[in-house]
């Protein structure tokens, strides 16, 4: 039989107030525990043991973890807190700035970085009750501009942000939503004050009662919530804008009783990516790899027109088929022929509900239409905003709710 070696238990062993910083980071990184969880762990473990890392690794999951989406943010948590001997180290690299897409050149697993996150954030280092200075200088922090810190952080633009900044930012685009109006559908559905009269109703009532006319049936229309189709350019150009967009959109499509029937989202930069599925996962950091895996053209050329094409020859009849609201997000900055560009958008135009279009370039107060691809794709769109910080991004619940929103648009086709 194979024999463990003996752990070497500490004279003053800690083990648990390490289950409870433990617990906090997994708290940090999106798992629902409150202290009764953490004492049935503590209790759990005295009774099974720690002598083996797996049954430790068991007895905790069977403590602290819940729902399928969980797991994979508490192995790489537990990985890092239990495993590692330099995993401080490990951490650190994993928060380094990202200067290419999704898919980035290091390979970190699925949760990685949200486990990094929360583990950096619960650093706690304990300091000896000997060591601490008794006649020590208190101080004292002003959290009074907190608000304000926030405000400033809506406003500023994302190639601006450091890497504490983006990370922030994900946090609060994860909370905002995007709702809609229905609207009014063809098909109509039984009201007793209805304004519509149903005849067909009411001649079937009469029939039941023998040919006798005893109440005049009413209708109303039926409301029918549209579908949101979203065009995301990965050039290299809207390489860190598109990956805040895709965080916003991941909280949209997860969100439950937003008003959207169905999100649809793709990606183009030389080609045509559906990226649907891939943002159904709830996993923010696992949805975001497998669509960076999938899309292969992250940071390369664009190619508005043929993409568009893609689209409108193999989606558009699948997609927006029920007046499907269109957000378009890209720089407009095209090289291909503008007569097919036209084309393409025109074709958009006629199949969708609104076609919103956002442009990060318009935070420069002297933007002009003036590339070729802008000046083509301008008069295709109801409205066209800006989408650089998460100030444009909340405006857009706004413009979405008003169908006479132009954004833009009118001052912007005045200088054409």
């Amino acid at each position: 039989m194979a024999e463990h070696i003996p752990l070497e238990i500490p004279d003053e062993p800690r083990l648990a107030q390490n289950i409870i910083h433990f617990a906090r980071a997994l708290r940090r990184a999106g798992l629902p525990i409150g202290p009764g969880r953490v004492i049935d762990a503590i209790r759990a473990v005295e009774a099974a043991g720690f002598s083996d890392r797996m049954d430790f690794f068991w007895t905790l999951h069977a403590c602290f973890v819940n729902r399928p989406e969980h797991r994979l943010i508490y192995a790489q948590v537990f990985r890092l807190y239990w495993r590692d001997p330099r995993y401080l180290e490990h951490m650190m690299a994993l928060m380094l700035p990202a200067v290419r897409g999704v898919q980035e050149d290091k390979q970190a697993q699925s949760g990685e970085k949200r486990a990094a996150q929360a583990l950096l954030g619960d650093e706690m280092p304990d300091v000896p009750e000997g060591e601490q200075e008794e006649d020590g200088t208190q101080i004292e922090v002003d959290a009074s501009m907190t608000i304000s810190s926030d405000e400033m952080l809506k406003s500023l633009d994302f190639e601006q942000m450091s890497t504490e900044e983006i990370a922030q930012a994900k946090r609060m685009l994860s909370r905002l939503s995007l709702p809609v109006k229905p609207f009014a559908s063809r098909r109509s559905m039984a009201s007793a004050r209805g304004l519509r009269t149903d005849y067909r109703k009411t001649m079937r009532n009469a029939l039941r009662q023998g040919g006798e006319f005893r109440a005049i049936a009413h209708a109303k229309p039926r409301l029918r919530w549209p579908n949101l189709v979203v065009l995301c350019d990965i050039s290299g150009s809207m390489s860190q804008y598109s990956r805040m967009v895709l965080h916003f959109l991941h909280a949209v499509a997860n969100e439950k009783g937003a008003g959207w029937s169905k999100v649809h989202a793709f990606t183009f930069g030389t080609q045509l990516t559906n990226i649907t599925r891939h943002l159904a996962t709830r996993d923010v950091d696992a949805a975001l790899k497998s669509a960076g895996a999938e899309a292969q053209d992250w940071e390369g050329g664009t190619r508005i027109g043929d993409c568009l094409h893609a689209f409108n020859r193999d989606w558009s009849r699948r997609v927006m088929g029920q007046g499907a609201v269109v957000l378009l997000i890209t720089d407009g900055l095209d090289r291909g022929v503008p007569e097919d560009l036209a084309k393409e958008m025109h074709r958009i135009q006629l199949s969708s509900r609104r076609l919103i279009w956002l442009n990060p370039l318009l935070r420069w107060d002297e933007f002009a239409p003036k590339a070729t691809g802008i000046r083509t794709m301008l008069p295709f769109v109801d409205s066209f905003r800006a989408g650089h910080s998460i100030q444009s991004l909340e405006d857009l619940a706004s413009a979405i709710s008003k169908p006479d929103d132009a954004g833009e648009k009118a001052r912007l086709m005045a200088m054409l």
